[in-house]
C-alpha cells in the first residue's frame, strides 16, 4: 500500500523541490532548541565553579602525522575549521537545490529574496562600519552583523503557527540561502590569510580528481570522504579557510538520480513479481536478495543531492552545530567584563547592526524592488510581516560567531562581539516575535 501511495503521489519534479523544504524547515525548527540548549550550557559551564574545565577541555589537542596526512588542532579549531566543514557543505547543497528547483530557479521568483537579503547583509555592515569606521581594532568585524541564522528565525516562525502565511516562511528561506551566499563569499575573500599557493594548489588538483570522479559516475562513498579529506587538509593550510572546502564540494554533488522515476514502477512491477514468486516457493533467500534489490532501486531513484542533504542535515542540526555553540558560546560574564561590552564599540555596533540594520535592510529593499516593479509580495504577506521578517533575520548566532572567531585576534574583542551577537539574538527574536504576532491575524484574514 505504502508503494501505490508514493506512485500514486505528487509528481517527482513536485517531491524533489517540496520534500526537501519541508524536512528542512522542521529539521532547523527542532534544530534551533537543541543549539539553544548547547549555548545555555555553553554559558552556564563558563560561569560556573568548574569554569576553568571549559577551556581545559576545548584546548585539549589531537594531533597525528600518518606521511600524507598531518592534523594538529584543539578540539575547538577542530569543530571551527573541521565540523563546520560538513556544516557549510549543508548550506552549499541547499543553495544548489534553491537555485535549480526552489526559490532562485528563476529570475522572478529569485530577485525580490535576493533584494531582501543584500539589503539585509549591506545596511547592517555599514551601521557597524559607523560605529567602529574603517581602521582601528574593532574595523575588521564589519562581516559579523551581516549573518542570518535561519535555524532560530524558523524557530520563531514554528511558535507563532498559523497567525503567518506559509509564503512568508518560503520568503525568509529564499532570503536566508543569498545570506548564505553572500557570508560565503565574505568569508573566502575578506577573511582569509596570507595564502599559500603550494597548498592551494593541491586541494585545487584534487577537487579537479572529484570532480573527473563525479563526471565518470563513481559511486564509492569512502573514495569521497578520503578525497575531500585530504582537499580540506590543504585548504587549512593554504590560508582559505577550509569550512569553504565544504561549499565547493556541495557545488560537484549531481542532481540527476541514477534510475529515472519514469523508469521506477515497471522496474518494481518486475521486481515485487520475483518476490512473490520467491515467496510462494519459500525460498527466503531469495526473497531477502529481491528485497535488498527493491531497496537499491528506490534509492537509485532519489537524487544524490537530495538524498545527501537529507543524510546530512540531520546531523548537522542536532550533533555539529550544537557542539559548536558549546565550544564557541561560552562567554565569561562579570561586572568587569559586561561593564567593558557596554563601552565597546565592537559590541554596540554588532547589536545594533544585527536587528536594526538587518530591519530596515531587509524591508527597503524589498519596498524598492516592489516599487520599481521588479518584484511583487508573496499572497498574503503585509508590510508588517516584512519588517518582523528583517527583525528575525536579526538573529545572528552560528555564522556570526563563527565571524567573530576569525575576524578578531584578541581575545577581550571575540567575548565582546559575541555579547553583541547574544544580545541581538535577543532583541531580534523577542521584538520580532512580538511584531509578527501582532499583525499575524490581519494579513491572513
Amino acid at each position: 500500500m505504502r508503494l501505490l501511495r508514493v506512485l500514486r503521489g505528487p509528481s517527482g519534479l513536485v517531491r524533489a523541490v517540496r520534500t526537501p523544504v519541508q524536512n528542512y524547515i522542521h529539521t532547523e525548527e527542532a534544530g534551533a532548541f537543541i543549539l539553544l540548549a548547547a549555548a545555555v550550557a555553553a554559558l552556564a559551564w563558563v560561569n560556573s565553579p568548574w569554569s576553568g574545565s571549559y577551556g581545559d577541555f576545548w584546548h585539549n589537542y589531537i594531533s597525528f602525522d600518518i606521511v600524507v596526512f598531518a592534523l594538529d588542532l584543539d578540539l575547538e579549531h577542530l569543530v571551527n575549521d573541521g565540523l563546520m566543514a560538513v556544516f557549510f557543505f549543508l548550506v552549499g547543497l541547499e543553495i544548489k537545490r534553491e537555485l535549480l528547483h526552489g526559490e532562485l530557479s528563476t529570475f522572478r521568483k529569485a530577485f525580490l529574496p535576493t533584494a531582501a537579503a543584500i539589503g539585509g547583509m549591506v545596511v547592517p555592515a555599514l551601521m557597524y562600519v559607523a560605529f567602529n569606521g574603517t581602521s582601528g581594532e574593532g574595523a575588521q568585524g564589519w562581516g559579523i552583523p551581516m549573518a542570518t541564522d535561519i535555524a532560530f528565525a524558523l524557530g520563531v516562525l514554528a511558535l507563532l503557527g498559523r497567525r503567518i502565511p506559509a509564503d512568508l516562511r518560503v520568503f525568509l528561506l529564499g532570503l536566508a540561502v543569498v545570506d548564505d551566499l553572500g557570508a560565503i563569499a565574505v568569508i573566502a575573500i575578506f577573511y582569509s590569510e596570507t595564502i599559500n599557493w603550494t597548498d592551494l594548489g593541491m586541494a585545487v588538483a584534487l577537487f579537479g580528481v572529484i570532480a573527473a570522479c563525479v563526471r565518470f559516475g563513481l559511486r564509492s562513498m569512502g573514495i569521497y570522504i578520503i578525497l575531500s579529506v585530504f582537499m580540506w587538509q590543504f585548504l587549512l593550510e593554504s590560508g582559505i579557510h577550509a569550512t569553504l572546502a565544504g561549499v565547493a564540494l556541495a557545488a560537484l554533488v549531481p542532481t540527476e538520480p541514477y534510475i529515472q522515476r519514469k523508469d521506477y514502477p515497471a522496474a518494481m512491477e518486475i521486481l515485487l513479481g520475483d518476490l512473490k514468486a520467491a515467496t510462494e516457493a519459500g525460498d527466503e533467500e531469495r526473497a531477502e536478495a529481491i528485497i535488498e534489490e527493491i531497496e537499491r532501486l528506490t534509492t537509485g531513484t532519489e537524487g544524490p543531492m537530495e538524498r545527501l542533504e537529507g543524510l546530512v542535515h540531520p546531523w548537522v542540526s542536532f550533533a555539529i552545530l550544537p557542539l559548536f555553540a558549546l565550544a564557541n558560546a561560552g562567554i565569561v560574564f562579570t561586572s568587569d567584563s559586561v561593564s567593558a561590552a557596554a563601552g565597546s564599540s565592537v559590541t554596540l555596533g554588532v547589536l545594533v547592526a544585527l536587528p536594526v540594520g538587518k530591519a530596515l535592510g531587509v524591508l527597503g529593499a524589498t519596498w524598492l524592488a516592489v516599487r520599481l516593479g521588479v518584484g511583487s509580495l508573496p499572497a498574503g504577506v503585509s508590510w508588517g510581516q516584512v519588517l518582523g521578517v528583517g527583525l528575525l533575520a536579526g538573529i545572528g548566532f552560528t555564522v556570526a560567531i563563527f565571524v567573530s572567531n576569525i575576524a578578531f585576534d584578541d581575545a577581550a574583542l571575540v567575548d565582546q562581539a559575541k555579547m553583541g551577537v547574544f544580545a541581538a539574538w535577543v532583541v531580534g527574536g523577542v521584538v520580532g516575535y512580538g511584531l509578527l504576532r501582532a499583525v499575524g491575524g490581519r494579513a491572513t484574514g
